[in-house]
């Protein structure tokens, strides 16, 4: 299979979304031919009578290629943990049938950025675990934290974890900085960075926009001008 990354968080609500999206972005901006995917969607839109994963949809836009059942596998409408809503739609979710669809995209690209449901310890199905899918698809992880106070335990928490499964961390990005922290944001990034035992990739800038589109392709274009993201793709793989 083509190479590529596994985007998780320390907790729902990081901005894994446009943490993926925007790595997408650069790549796509740097010449590769990169593919997306969301395996497993909870709390989807319906539109037309079918239901849609609006952070697939963004993924897939940030990569410029079609939106389809490879990149969105599992939908289900309720916002509830993927084991939950997956048993109030009458369904089970199959890895097998997620491993096909990543094959497949494998097969029509060179590099793919695949973004979980909330953090590695996050239950599928009968006992499975996000962290279960990752070793499936034996895919590196990208761990997102929040800058907050409490971030510090949460990522070490999950590196921690990942490291216990045998899961390649490939580093840490802290996400959505303020532009004026407050104590506890101020010392994070330096306590992750010497804790975490993987690498921190970046420090994302908060933006006040509500547009994730708009949020995306001015981080992906701040970016692209930082030296910190020629760290952050050879980490990840993207070049050799």
């Amino acid at each position: 299979m083509s190479k590529g990354i596994f985007i998780t968080g320390t907790d729902t609500g990081v901005g894994k979304t446009i943490v993926a999206a925007t790595i997408s972005m650069i790549l796509k901006k740097r010449g590769i031919n990169v593919g997306v995917m969301k395996p497993v969607t909870s709390g989807c839109v319906e539109r037309n009578g079918a239901l849609v994963s609006e952070d697939a949809e963004l993924l897939s836009a940030a990569a410029s290629i079609p939106y389809s059942s490879d990149v969105a596998p599992y939908l289900f409408r309720e916002p509830l943990a993927p084991s939950e809503a997956a048993k109030i739609a009458g369904m089970t979710i199959d890895f097998s049938q997620i491993k096909q669809a990543y094959a497949r995209l494998c097969a029509l690209h060179d590099f793919v950025v695949v973004e979980g449901a909330g953090g590695l310890m996050v239950p599928l199905a009968g006992g499975l675990l996000i962290a279960d899918l990752v070793r499936e698809l034996d895919m590196p992880v990208i761990v997102v934290a929040r800058a907050s106070l409490g971030t510090v335990n949460h990522t070490l928490l999950t590196c921690f974890t990942a490291k216990q499964l045998d899961i390649n961390v490939a580093g840490v990005i802290i996400n959505n900085y303020p532009e004026n922290p407050d104590d506890a944001e101020l010392t994070a990034p330096h306590n992750i960075g010497s804790l975490s035992g993987a690498p921190l990739l970046g420090v994302w800038p908060h933006s006040a926009s509500s547009d994730r589109q708009e949020i995306i392709r001015k981080l992906a274009a701040y970016l692209q001008t930082q030296n910190e993201t020629e760290i952050l793709l050879r980490e990840i793989g993207a070049f050799s």
